[in-house]
């Protein structure tokens, strides 16, 4: 280990509640640059991960934190619990690679309004948060619109009739391609503040309007309206969604904006120097 001159941990490394691996680095003077994106010190057992979660340690964050030379975190929510550990924090938000995530024109042209959400088992009980929204928006638009669900092929819905659609890796962009309205829907709560919005910047950057609720990251990333909509109450999504169902060109407004957006702030290519100056300047010299 000793030919290293930087080290970056990303989240919780080893899904233990030891420190040993971390502690060893510090002690050979190598220099630690831990990187997280969610406020992985706040409990948050799901159905799934219950059978695993005696392994995981809320307070280890707190235990590595003092062992490094610095800290990168997405938003200002996670850096401001690591500064009161360690003052040695930049923020970098999520980005996302726009030379991989770009809008595909679609071939053929469909009147049916497509509205997804991309996740996974554990978070499908965001998607369903809203449920009395879709409800009511599948019996005023009747077959006009299709609700998309991917992430949990297992998933279900019989009111709203939907089946959940497997994630592949080599379909991402189709996939996020394949909806005209991008949803996501997130409680208010400590958890939810230290997420980055990723999912939100996934939907921009393939030019589709983007509705995600009105917490943490997403008010940063989002100038309602203009490059994306947010949505604080049942009535809001309601309202929200039936705009763009019904005006397409405001989709199509809305969707290029965000794209914009991401490309300026979010981008892969405009962070990457970020990265780079700060790493070369945090590894151990020779």
């Amino acid at each position: 280990i000793d030919q290293y001159d930087l080290i970056v941990i990303y989240r919780e490394v080893l899904p233990t509640k030891s420190i040993y691996f971390e502690k060893y680095i510090a002690k050979k003077n190598i220099p630690i640059i831990y990187d997280f994106d969610d406020a992985i010190w706040v409990k948050d057992v799901s159905e799934v991960n219950k059978k695993i979660s005696f392994l995981k340690d809320e307070k280890k964050i707190e235990k590595i934190l003092p062992l490094c030379k610095h800290i990168t975190c997405g938003n200002e929510y996670l850096a401001s619990f690591a500064r009161k550990i360690n003052s040695n924090v930049t923020i970098i938000p999520s980005t996302v690679d726009t030379d991989l995530y770009q809008p595909i024109i679609k071939s053929s042209k469909s009147d049916v309004v497509k509205i997804g959400w991309v996740g996974s088992h554990t978070t499908v009980k965001h998607f369903e948060m809203i449920k009395d929204v879709y409800l009511e928006l599948n019996k005023n638009f009747n077959k006009r619109i299709e609700f998309i669900l991917i992430g949990d092929e297992n998933y279900h819905n019989k009111d709203l009739g939907i089946k959940g659609i497997k994630w592949e890796n080599k379909k991402e962009v189709e996939l996020f391609n394949s909806f005209d309205i991008g949803i996501m829907p997130i409680p208010n709560n400590e958890w939810s503040k230290g997420k980055c919005g990723m999912k939100g910047l996934l939907y921009m950057s393939v030019g589709i309007p983007t509705v995600m609720s009105a917490v943490g990251m997403n008010k940063k990333i989002i100038q309602n309206g203009k490059n994306g909509f947010l949505a604080n109450s049942s009535a809001d999504w309601l309202d929200i969604l039936t705009k763009l169902i019904m005006d397409e060109t405001l989709r199509k407004k809305v969707g290029m904006m965000g794209r914009k957006s991401v490309e300026e702030k979010y981008s892969k290519n405009v962070v990457k120097e970020t990265y780079y100056n700060l790493y070369t300047s945090l590894m151990k010299k020779s």
